[in-house]
């Protein structure tokens, strides 16, 4: 199979549709068509499904199509440096959990790299997909946390994706509430003391369950239950309608001023936070950096 032939494949996938990669690559679609046959042939596996509505990758497929980003990436940052005689873009990619300090880490990350090209993303994502672009390749490393009520199902998900966790620090839970707040002046917390308040949670799609959440006791019963997908809502949430959320404790009080402060939740449980990678990768350069910046949150 050609270096051509991968780049045909990985916009087939992004794409999601025959027509519709044909048409960025300007080619016709039977000769897309052509060439995914030929490349699945030779690999000896089903890249992708057809159905009605387009294409999908195969189980396979992902495995096979993370590996052919790797492949391009490599490809183009040897061109970059040999043949065009330009600085290589470095690229790295971080998906994450809804958390302020990764964010921090990020900004760090740029501030020491220092090179005048490079493509950093900082995916902020639901967990089951964090997961998915690690094992997609798309990703670098993934942050999560695991605690005692979610251990067994995603140890059993990284089993399955071929990922290792590797584990930054462990903190207490804590609730997110407005400075305002009714509660705001009390040491600690319990769920019961919650009750009369909204809670607020990430939407975790079609993996919505207390293993993929992101707060801790999102299992509990609740009579008011708000689910956003966005990181600043939660926190205009919070401020508009005493809302709390359940999370790690560490959120640096200059992005909102004084307005939003953390309480220690009463209530037996821990978060460890940390990274997944794929079992055969090791972090890269830009991976130490990255997480060398994060384990300064460490409490």
């Amino acid at each position: 199979m050609t270096l051509q032939q991968l780049k045909y494949m990985i916009t087939a996938a992004e794409k999601g549709s025959i027509t519709e990669a044909a048409n960025a690559l300007y080619i016709s679609q039977p000769s897309l068509s052509g060439a995914i046959k030929e490349v699945e042939k030779e690999s000896g596996i089903t890249i992708f499904t057809r159905c009605r509505t387009g294409i999908a990758p195969t189980k396979e497929g992902m495995e096979f199509l993370g590996y052919a980003r790797q492949v391009i990436q490599q490809m183009d940052l040897l061109e970059s440096k040999y043949i065009s005689n330009q600085t290589p873009k470095q690229r790295f990619c971080v998906s994450t959990q809804h958390y302020t300090f990764t964010t921090n880490a990020f900004v760090e990350l740029v501030q020491q790299f220092g090179q005048e090209s490079y493509e950093f993303i900082l995916n902020e994502t639901q967990t089951h997909q964090i997961l998915e672009d690690v094992r997609n390749r798309f990703s670098d490393l993934g942050i999560l946390y695991l605690s005692n009520s979610n251990k067994s199902v995603l140890e059993k998900a990284f089993q399955e994706y071929n990922l290792k966790f590797y584990e930054l620090f462990t903190v207490l839970p804590h609730i997110f509430i407005r400075k305002g707040h009714p509660l705001a002046m009390r040491q600690s917390v319990t769920l019961k003391d919650l009750t009369p308040y909204p809670r607020l949670n990430f939407v975790q799609g079609v993996y919505e369950s207390s293993n993929f959440s992101e707060e801790l006791y999102s299992n509990e019963e609740a009579d008011k239950i708000i689910k956003v997908s966005d990181r600043a809502a939660i926190v205009n949430l919070m401020i508009g309608l005493d809302g709390y959320t359940i999370s790690s404790g560490i959120f640096p009080s200059y992005l909102q001023g004084d307005k939003i402060v953390s309480i220690p939740l009463a209530e037996n449980e821990v978060m460890r936070i940390g990274y997944v990678l794929n079992n055969d990768k090791e972090l890269t350069e830009l991976g130490t950096i990255y997480i060398n910046a994060l384990k300064q949150y460490e409490t």
